[in-house]
C-alpha cells in the first residue's frame, strides 16, 4: 500500500489508517487483534496456475471412484456423487443435500470465482464486476469442506479395512491434490486486495470525516460510516437512508447485522434441542446375517479406539462430540454476555469468537464418514449399512451452530465497552 487509506476493523469497527507493510506482513487491529489486511506479493499468475489444475482435478475426482472395496468375492466402488445418490435413494435427502452443497456445489463456486477473477488479469484485462466474485468467495468459503472430506475418507478406510480389502480410488488421490492446490493458492492470493486493485474506487467523503489524529479512537458507526464486509470499503451512507449500498460491490450495508442476537439465539436454541438426539440416537445401522446393530457417535469412537486407531478415535471424538458441545457453550456465553452489555474481557471474547468460527466446520467429519460407509457396504443379505435418524439430527446441529456463528456480530461486544465508557 503506497498511500494511507481509511479502514475499519470487521470485528470491532475501529477506524484506522493503513500503513506500509513488509512483504508477507500482516496488519492487526489495535483494539481486538483481528487481521485487518496482509501484504502479499503480486502472485496472481501463481495462484491461477494452482487453481486451474485444481479445477480440472476436481472434475476428475467427481468422475472416478474414491474407494474400492473387496469383500467375499464381491466388488463395490463408489464416487462422491454415488455416495450422495445412495443417501437420496434411502430417503435421507437432508443429508444428501448437505453433503452435495458442502463437497461439490460450494467448492465449485469457490474455484470458479477465483478463476473468474484471475484469468482476465492474466490476459491483461479487468474482469467484469470483480467485486461480485469477491462476494461469492466470502459467502461460500465457510461451506466448502474438501479438507474435512479428506479426513473422513481416511476414517472410513480404517473402519472398512477390518472386514474387507480396501483400495483408495483415483478420485481420493484427486481430492487430496485439489485440497493441496487450493491451500497453496489461498496462501499466495488475497481476493480482497485484488478487488481493490482492479477497482480503485475510494470514498473521499468518508475519509474527510475523520482526521488522522482521531481515526484510531473512533468507530465507523460513531462517525456515521459503513464498512462493507465483502470488499472492505468504508463509505458514507446516502442521505435519509438508514441502511446503505456499497458503492464498489453493491452489497447491502448495515451499521450492525440486523437482529444479530435474536437470530443467534434462535439458531442456538434449535441446536441445543437437536444435540441430545444427535448424540443418543443411532447415526448408523448395520444389518448382517446375525442381526442388526445400531451405532451412535460415541460407539463409533469406541470402535476406532478398540481397533487400535487411537489417534483417529481422538480426532473423531474431538470433532464430533467435543467441538459441537463446546461451540454451543461458547456461543451461548458470547450471546448472553453481549445481551447483558458486559464489558468484561472483550479481547478474550473476540478471540473466542474467532476460534468458534475456525473449528466449527470440522464437526461435519462424522456425516461424511457415514455417507461413504452407506454407499460402500451394500452386500444384500450379508451386510448393509444405513444412515440412522441421529445422523440427520447431527447434521442439523452442525449447520445450526455455523449459522449461529455467522449471525453473531462481534462488533456488539465492543459497543458495550464504549457504552460503559461514556
Amino acid at each position: 500500500m503506497n498511500e494511507a487509506k481509511l479502514v475499519a476493523c470487521h470485528e470491532c469497527d475501529l477506524l484506522q489508517w493503513t500503513a506500509q507493510l513488509p512483504e508477507h506482513g500482516t496488519a492487526r487491529c489495535r483494539r481486538c487483534d483481528a487481521v485487518l489486511y496482509r501484504s502479499l506479493p503480486a502472485t496472481h499468475d501463481r495462484a491461477l496456475a494452482l487453481t486451474l489444475p485444481a479445477a480440472v482435478l476436481f472434475a476428475v475426482a467427481n468422475c472416478f471412484s474414491i474407494v474400492e472395496l473387496w469383500a467375499k468375492g464381491a466388488f463395490v466402488e463408489t464416487t462422491l456423487l454415488g455416495t450422495i445418490a445412495s443417501l437420496w435413494g434411502d430417503g435421507m435427502w437432508p443429508l444428501a443435500a448437505l453433503v452435495f452443497v458442502t463437497t461439490i456445489l460450494m467448492p465449485s463456486l469457490n474455484i470458479g470465482a477465483v478463476i473468474y477473477l484471475l484469468l482476465p488479469l492474466r490476459m491483461g484485462r479487468s474482469p467484469y464486476r470483480p467485486a461480485l466474485a469477491l462476494r461469492v468467495l466470502k459467502h461460500v468459503a465457510p461451506w466448502a469442506m474438501i479438507e474435512v472430506l479428506m479426513l473422513a475418507m481416511l476414517v472410513a478406510l480404517v473402519k472398512l479395512e477390518h472386514f474387507a480389502t480396501v483400495i483408495p480410488g483415483f478420485g481420493m488421490w484427486a481430492f487430496g491434490s485439489v485440497m493441496v492446490l487450493l491451500a497453496a493458492a489461498g496462501v499466495s492470493f488475497n481476493p480482497a486486495d485484488s478487488c481493490a486493485c482492479i477497482n480503485s474506487f475510494t470514498d473521499s467523503n468518508a475519509a474527510s470525516l475523520v482526521s488522522r489524529k482521531t481515526a484510531t479512537a473512533l468507530t465507523a458507526a460513531r462517525t456515521g460510516l459503513f464498512i462493507c464486509h465483502d470488499c472492505s470499503l468504508v463509505s458514507k451512507p446516502f442521505a435519509d437512508f438508514q441502511g446503505g449500498i456499497c458503492p464498489r460491490c453493491g452489497a447491502v450495508l448495515h451499521l450492525r447485522k440486523p437482529h444479530s442476537l435474536a437470530r443467534t439465539w434462535a439458531f442456538l436454541s434449535a441446536a441445543m434441542v437437536l444435540y441430545i438426539p444427535a448424540v443418543l440416537l443411532p447415526v448408523m445401522v448395520t444389518s448382517t446375517v446375525f442381526g442388526a446393530k445400531s451405532d451412535t457417535i460415541l460407539s463409533g469412537v469406541a470402535f476406532l479406539w478398540t481397533s487400535g486407531s487411537s489417534v483417529l478415535a481422538i480426532v473423531v471424538f474431538i470433532a464430533s462430540v467435543v467441538v459441537p458441545m463446546v461451540k454451543i457453550l461458547l456461543l451461548t456465553y458470547l450471546a448472553w454476555s453481549t445481551q447483558l452489555r458486559s464489558s468484561v474481557v472483550p479481547r478474550m471474547r473476540a478471540r473466542i469468537y474467532r476460534a468458534v468460527e475456525l473449528v466449527g466446520r470440522w464437526s461435519m467429519l462424522d456425516i461424511y464418514v457415514i455417507t461413504i460407509l452407506v454407499a460402500l457396504v451394500q452386500f444384500g443379505s450379508l451386510a448393509t449399512i444405513d444412515a440412522g435418524p441421529g445422523a440427520i439430527a447431527f447434521g442439523a446441529v452442525v449447520v445450526l451452530t455455523m449459522l449461529a456463528a455467522l449471525s453473531f456480530d462481534p462488533r456488539l461486544i465492543w459497543d458495550a465497552v464504549e457504552w460503559e465508557s461514556e
